[in-house]
């Protein structure tokens, strides 16, 4: 391990080695940044089924092909879906898909009704984002006016002022702009599809991709045109419909509003296609009725059952993941402050209903074991069921919150700044300093990012925590073994005699402000997520006394800080070094369990069960794999401290 930091500080040098860092830290808020290689490529498959879907029915009737130039192009799409599909990552259903996929071509081919060719092509489409997990919602309500602004800046001049396809540049172009008033082409259009449409245009035509437009913007242009069609009417009659309660099992989210068609919705049932118009024109409304952390869990469970049901193993292990991570976790922090042996036990089931589908078990006893966390999260519901907090209940989840996500930080912080100042090297306070304050400036962003921005899904949440625990309990390791090294009189002389007149060398400074940033950094993303969710539990009432608990906390921090640092300065220069050393190496061990236990809920790594000893403030977590690697961490310390001795002895 030592040997290995050698090597990184020195291949990398102080500078790169912080940017891997810094990189890894920002690994979640990178993901809404625009698609590119896989993603783009399943983009585009969506995108080119879609307008199979849409077109092949008015080109091909009863065997006839009516445009013969149309038809080619639908079955190059047809064809390029199958090549794009095989160059995708593994999946599980992909094979099924690839199958499918050929199906369509042979079809097209066959010139089969357009009926079938287009729930074909529908049904493939729903596979590939299901499988890839596409993002294919907007990450906030779209603004309808700012929509409405684009399409007379960029579209008005082809698709005309009302979007009927008779705009002053309209004449001559083939094929045509496109009518978004024409009931039969717009029925099959999804507003996913018009998203994609926007995004990447349409090859062969003078219809380009406005890549440039934000994200945002292209959804609200997407929705703008989506509802040109729509009549006052209509959305006058989804809007009692709504109000009523008609529509709110099936638009439960945004991206259930924006994948379906208005033909296949109005199959379901006839008055939901005035629900969608509806909801186009105010798809905040979407969001403002969206189901609560249990309910999605609860929802999301029973997915993951029918899904392992049909055979679906692995659309099912997710299915288990979403509900822990989209759902339960959103509301761990309220129910710790209430009943923390009731959260330990659902979050521990949940994972055994995981292991369970992952270990491929029998239906019924995956079944059964939802049954179980379906008891559990009711209990966690009747816990939380008082509506908004108490002010002073409100106070005291928020005081602890900081505190119990603090103390960690403020350890690691305490013990390398009262070792620079105890042997005066405060050339290194800067480092350090910058190490804590890049931390907190991102901790803002972080925010930032997720309040009003990506929404970073729990999956990226639990691979940052992960990821940065992980780097920073080697990087831990790293300072505390260069501490210990420096834990006697004759070590320590011989170090103040190398470095007389000079400041630490640049790697150590570098790895010291490295563990500053990341100490802080994974505390204070959980605290982002744990404090987001009490903001909304507390209701506008309970909001002052949040503030105030968050204010009362960050003083005992300061003065638990300020206490550290008096006190540890007074000791002897050798146990000061040895008690630190063993405190970070300690700490690294915390990170460890901390860190793995992070990626098993991500879903990256697995997690089989080991009795129920839970223990999470000290980074203690009831997994084979957890407890495993923090025991080989430890033996990694005990071998680190047996070595230094043996070497001072033969030296001595």
């Amino acid at each position: 391990m030592v040997e290995l930091f050698r090597t990184l500080s020195a291949a990398l040098g102080p500078l790169r080695l912080l940017s891997v860092v810094l990189a890894s830290a920002l690994l979640s808020a990178t993901t809404w940044a625009a698609t590119t290689g896989d993603d783009a490529k399943a983009q585009t498959i969506v995108h080119m089924l879609d307008y199979v879907g849409v077109d092949y029915p008015g080109f091909v009737r009863d065997g006839t092909v009516l445009d013969e130039a149309e038809y080619q192009e639908q079955r190059e799409f047809a064809t390029q879906a199958v090549v794009l599909l095989g160059q995708l990552p593994a999946v599980a259903e992909q094979a099924g898909l690839v199958e499918k996929a050929r199906r369509l071509v042979e079809s097209i081919d066959a010139k089969a009704p357009g009926a079938e060719v287009a729930a074909l092509a529908g049904d493939l489409r729903a596979g590939v984002m299901r499988a890839w997990q596409l993002s294919v919602a907007p990450r906030s309500a779209p603004d309808l006016a700012l929509g409405q602004r684009l399409f007379a800046a960029q579209c008005a001049t082809c698709h005309g002022a009302q979007g009927h396809g008779d705009g002053p540049l309209a004449r001559g172009m083939d094929p045509a702009p496109s009518d978004f008033h024409d009931a039969a082409r717009m029925q099959q259009r999804s507003l996913y599809g018009l998203y994609n449409t926007v995004t990447l245009g349409v090859g062969g035509t003078p219809m380009r991709g406005f890549a440039e437009l934000s994200e945002a913007e292209r959804w609200a242009l997407a929705f703008y045109v989506g509802g040109l069609r729509d009549s006052a009417e209509a959305r006058a009659d989804g809007q009692a419909r709504w109000r009523r309660g008609e529509g709110r099992g099936v638009f439960g989210n945004l991206r259930a509003l924006v994948t379906g068609t208005p033909q296949a919705l109005a199959a379901q049932h006839a008055g939901l296609d005035a629900v969608r118009a509806y909801l186009t024109q105010v798809p905040a409304e979407v969001l403002a009725a969206a189901p609560s952390p249990l309910a999605f869990a609860r929802d999301t469970l029973a997915e993951a059952v029918a899904a392992y049901g049909r055979g679906e193993r692995e659309a099912a292990r997710r299915l288990a993941i979403a509900a822990y991570l989209e759902g339960f976790e959103l509301v761990e922090a309220a129910l710790d402050n209430v009943d923390a042996p009731l959260r330990t036990e659902t979050e521990a089931q949940m994972m055994t209903l995981r292991a369970a589908i992952g270990e491929g078990r029998p239906p019924e006893a995956v079944a059964q074991q939802a049954k179980q966390v379906m008891a559990l999260l009711d209990r966690v519901e009747a816990k939380l069921s008082g509506g908004s907090l108490s002010p002073a209940a409100a106070f005291f989840s928020a005081l602890l919150i900081l505190l119990r996500e603090g103390l960690e930080a403020l350890l690691v912080l305490a013990a390398i700044i009262a070792f620079v100042k105890k042997t005066g090297r405060r050339d290194a306070l800067p480092y350090i300093h910058a190490g804590w304050l890049a931390a907190v400036a991102l901790g803002a962003l972080t925010w930032a990012v997720a309040r009003y921005v990506v929404g970073i899904s729990g999956a990226n949440r639990e691979l940052t925590e992960g990821v940065t625990a992980l780097l920073a309990a080697a990087m831990l390791l790293y300072v505390g073994y260069w501490l210990h090294s420096r834990s006697n009189a004759q070590a320590w002389n011989a170090f103040i005699r190398e470095h007389v007149g000079s400041a630490l060398g640049k790697g150590t400074l570098w790895a010291m402000a490295g563990v500053s940033f990341l100490a802080v950094y994974r505390e204070l993303f959980e605290v982002v997520l744990f404090y987001e969710t009490l903001w909304a539990q507390v209701g506008a009432d309970g909001q002052h006394a949040v503030l105030g608990g968050i204010a009362c906390a960050a003083v005992l921090l300061a003065l638990l800080g300020g206490a550290i640092l008096r006190y540890s300065v007074r000791l002897p220069i050798g146990p000061f070094f040895a008690a630190t050393s063993i405190l970070l190496a300690l700490l690294a061990v915390v990170f460890v369990g901390s860190g793995v236990a992070a990626l098993q809920e991500a879903g990256v790594l697995d997690a089989t069960a080991w009795g129920s000893l839970s223990l999470p403030l000290l980074g203690i977590h009831p997994t084979v794999q957890g407890l495993g690697l923090q025991g080989a961490t430890l033996a990694l310390v005990v071998l680190i401290v047996w070595a230094t001795g043996r070497r001072r002895r033969i030296a001595g």
